[in-house]
């Protein structure tokens, strides 16, 4: 890996080993995630300027109107679709930077990632290009529709704010299953754990979250 990678000060594998620690006590307890967690290089997938934050446990700006997802979160929503059936075909809907890409491309071989705005498709790509990570299909859409024709898949993450869960994306959920999607709902958003079953579908509602909203369309 070269030191662009494995960064340098606040930017080091012994810093991102101290923020796996602090996941750790957080509560993530898959070492698999946790082991991921500790490869990814968070902080190219920010700006220059912010790389010395990238392993702080906050949210950071992207541009565009959005946001990579504070660490915990990444961890969180990877071990909930983790803990599911083994994952062969995973779709992630908002690629945004492409870092949450990257950890799931190291927890299942195929991973599908939809991005509405194709300005931020286009640094992610560049990144995961720059990762050599292969094992991911990137495609510029609108992100409530999934890829019914690559489905099923055997989990779904999404990475905006749905206000209902879309049933086309429901539908492209493999039996035994799991899709993890924040939901608002009154004003506030929580994590939602939806699982196929053969009888139907079931949900269950964990940590309180924020994310940006999902927006239909492309840009």
């Amino acid at each position: 890996m070269n030191t662009r990678h494995s960064g340098i000060g606040m930017t080091s594998q012994r810093t991102r080993l101290r923020m796996v620690e602090r996941l750790r006590r957080q509560g993530i307890r898959d070492e698999v995630v946790l082991g991921v967690m500790g490869e990814v290089p968070r902080h190219i997938f920010v700006d220059e300027a912010l790389a010395s934050r990238a392993y702080e446990d906050i949210a950071l700006p992207l541009g565009f109107g959005q946001t990579i997802s504070q660490p915990y979160i990444v961890a969180r929503m990877s071990e909930l679709v983790h803990a599911a059936a083994p994952l062969a075909k995973v779709l992630e809907i908002g690629t945004g930077c492409g870092y949450q890409t990257a950890v799931l491309a190291r927890l299942a071989p195929q991973v599908y990632s939809v991005e509405r705005l194709a300005a931020l498709l286009s640094h992610a790509r560049r990144h995961l290009r720059e990762l050599r990570i292969v094992n991911v299909r990137l495609r510029h859409g609108d992100g409530q529709f999934g890829i019914p024709e690559s489905a099923p898949f055997d989990a779904i993450v999404m990475t905006a704010a749905a206000t209902h869960v879309p049933r086309i994306l429901l539908e492209q959920l493999a039996v035994g299953g799991r899709m993890v999607l924040p939901v608002t709902e009154r004003g506030r958003q929580h994590l939602a754990v939806i699982e196929r079953t053969r009888q139907g579908y079931t949900e269950n509602r964990l940590d309180q979250v924020k994310f940006v909203p999902l927006m239909p369309g492309t840009e």
